[in-house]
């Protein structure tokens, strides 16, 4: 979590207020914890109707917003300014005469939304020096693992790497509705500690069986009937498997395995860290690096190299659905 985002929630939780706060960025997410936050956690409801002032960028003009910031508040110490997207305000710059000196008795939220505010603006500035500011930057696809993981820790929810990573895969960056997602699961069984397989497929929709991520290990577990039968299904529905994610699945999984053949009759704990791994897992992983020596498991990465180019075009006029099954029928043989 952004430790700008955490120095606001814990200003609001500490009641320990700044009279300006700017957020801004592409990502909604977090700016929707801190709108609300500001909308409901400062001031106690008997307050809100003389106290709590909400414009929106499209509907206002600069002056209008230095006008409800400046007012005094009415039977209260404080009264909250909420502006919503700030980028639509004809005259944002303008605001800076009013950062410039805030009154000590508004609290003054801007929120940018969807955009960054231009940092070379005296409202930035302004915005640093009297108060906080936040940027909600997107996620990026390969840190979305690592994010949903945090998340799931964060609610006291144990959420493993395999799981995250079959959530970000199909669900995207969209965090609002990886959460959601996740919310649903534990409505329906809140009681489980942890978000299992089974759990995705039944209340989420997506399929264990024809997941990516389980693919290399089907490979490589040696049952070649689920292989086959994920093979046919991922041919059939290319969309559901583009094959720079496939690829993606597979380079993870035969990396692995490559560092794992080092790690053969070393302590679990080295283990453990070497591959970032849980003991469960751990297992697994190198079960299947003995039954895959060192010169197979390079044998594939090579392989996995080679078709990553291809499938991009490279020397290559074949389509998706063909590289694969010549790449699986290679690491096969």
């Amino acid at each position: 979590m952004n430790a700008d985002f955490k120095k606001i929630i814990n200003s609001i939780q500490t009641k320990q207020y700044a009279p300006v706060y700017l957020i801004d960025g592409e990502e909604p997410y977090y700016l929707d914890i801190l709108t609300h936050a500001f909308e409901h956690n400062i001031l106690p409801p008997a307050e809100r109707d003389f106290n709590l002032t909400i414009l929106y960028g499209k509907d206002s003009e600069w002056a209008d917003v230095v006008n409800a910031c400046r007012r005094f508040p009415m039977f209260a110490e404080k009264q909250v300014v909420i502006l919503k997207d700030a980028a639509q305000l004809k005259g944002f710059n303008d605001l800076a005469g009013y950062l410039e000196k805030p009154s000590p008795t508004t609290i003054f939220l801007i929120e940018n939304r969807f955009k960054k505010a231009d940092g070379r603006s005296k409202v930035i500035k302004f915005a640093k020096e009297k108060g906080f500011y936040f940027t909600s930057d997107k996620i990026r696809d390969d840190h979305m693992p690592n994010w949903i993981q945090n998340y799931g820790t964060e609610i006291g929810f144990e959420i493993g790497e395999r799981e995250a990573q079959v959530l970000a895969t199909y669900l995207g960056n969209d965090l609002q509705k990886i959460v959601n997602e996740i919310g649903k699961v534990r409505i329906n069984v809140p009681d489980e500690k942890a978000l299992t397989g089974a759990m995705i497929q039944k209340y989420i929709g997506i399929s264990r069986e024809y997941n990516i991520f389980e693919f290399p290990e089907a490979l490589t577990s040696g049952d070649h009937d689920k292989l086959y039968r994920m093979l046919a299904y991922f041919v059939a529905n290319p969309k559901s498997s583009p094959m720079p994610l496939v690829i993606g699945s597979f380079y993870t999984h035969f990396n692995r395995l490559y560092q794992a053949n080092f790690l053969i009759g070393k302590p679990e704990k080295d283990a453990l860290a070497a591959l970032g791994t849980y003991p469960s897992k751990l297992k697994e992983i190198m079960g299947t690096a003995r039954n895959w020596p060192l010169p197979r498991v390079e044998y594939c990465l090579m392989l996995i190299g080679k078709y990553s180019t291809m499938a991009v075009g490279i020397k290559n006029i074949a389509d998706d659905r063909e590289l694969l099954k010549e790449m699986i029928g290679k690491m096969v043989g």
